[in-house]
Formats: structure tokens, sequence, C-alpha cells
């Protein structure tokens, strides 16, 4: 059972005014990943369970989304949120049969999202990344791009969002000529350096108003 086209453009039409209302989010490079038939791999950093949604409405291409397993457990919601993209992942388990998935999706063409952290940070602040989206990037020579959501103002709930997509990094950019333990590391730092780079600038410009 993989992601539904009808499903998915139902699934954003709806969620678009709502999350607009609640969130009153800005996407920052809307629609700027090339549709030239080749996959991307999003990575960006996690703080709600609102993210997958908010990165969906930045981008007319369709998403999908390496997901924790746990959330396929109830049959319905498992349902819903695989014929909106989303697939499991066992997490700190080196999980082969979800990078293999998120190579399919990259080599189809596709764009796959992963939250670089491999978790939702619970204080909003920027964590670790984790090096399984360098693997995919090397696996495949698709291209990362960077993307970091950043929470506007104090509110714990509903806060304004800021969505902003960087440009494609490509695997020799960020080193991934060769893998190595060395390699992937560099690369995650890469890549969270950029997040960190563009939240500091979304903060500093959006909070003042």
């Amino acid at each position: 059972m993989g992601q539904s086209k009808a499903f998915y453009a139902v699934g954003k039409a709806v969620c678009a005014p709502i999350y607009k209302l609640i969130y009153r989010y800005k996407v920052i490079n809307k629609n700027n990943i090339p549709n030239d038939g080749k996959g991307y791999i999003i990575a960006s950093n996690h703080m709600s369970f609102a993210d997958p949604v908010l990165l969906g409405l930045g981008q007319k291409r369709r998403l999908n989304f390496m997901a924790k397993d746990e959330l396929f457990s109830n049959k319905i919601f498992a349902f819903i949120i695989r014929h909106l993209g989303a697939f499991p992942v066992k997490r700190g388990a080196g999980d082969g049969k979800a990078i293999k998935n998120g190579e399919d999706i990259i080599n189809e063409g596709n764009l796959m999202t992963i939250f670089i952290e491999g978790g939702r940070s619970k204080t909003g602040e920027l964590m670790r990344p984790r090096s399984g989206f360098a693997v995919i990037a090397q696996q495949t020579g698709a291209s990362v791009v960077p993307t970091c959501i950043t929470k506007i103002g104090k509110r714990k709930l509903f806060a304004k969002r800021i969505i902003h997509f960087s440009d494609p990094i490509s695997v020799e950019e960020l080193g991934l000529d060769s893998i190595d333990r060395r390699a992937l590391k560099n690369a995650g730092k890469i890549v969270m350096g950029k997040i960190q780079e563009m939240r500091e600038n979304d903060l500093n410009e959006y909070s003042k108003h």
C-alpha cells in the first residue's frame, strides 16, 4: 500500500485553510525543489505533530515521510498516513527495510522527507543530527534540501510557524562521494548547520513582527 495521489490532494486541500488559520504559517522558498524527474531528500528539524502537514503545504510536489513505527499501531490511522505517503521506521534500530524504502522512493524520482534529529524535540531546540538521510543520499546520489521549521513567539500552542526550504545540496558538496562514519557525521553537521542558520535568521526577522 503506497501513497494515493487523490488522497494526498484532498488532504492538502482540507488542511491548507485550517493550518493557515491556526499557525499563520509562512513558507520561504515555496516550491523551490526542481520538478526535473529526480528524487530529493528533504531533511528537516521536528518540533510538533503538525510538522509533516506544514512541510507538505510548502511544496507543490508530493512528499513521502519516514515515520516512527508506533504511529502505525492503529489500523485506521495507519491507513490514512500510508495513503499520504508515510512508511514506518524503527528508531534506533538501524532499520534496513526503512532505508531501502527510502532509496526506492528516491530512485522513482519522488521526494522523501526525513526528520534529521530522529525524533521530535520537546524543547523546540535543535538536536543532534542522525545519519540515515546521509546513507540514503550516498546510496542514491540524491541532493539534500535542508529545511527548518521555526516557531515564532512564546505561545505553547498554535504559535506562528516559518517553514524555510534551502537550496538543494549535492552529495559531492556534502562529502558523500565515499561512505564512512566520518563522512556521514560531517554531512549531518553541514545540513544541521544550514538548518541552524535558517532558524537564527527567521527568528531574527519574524520575531520583530
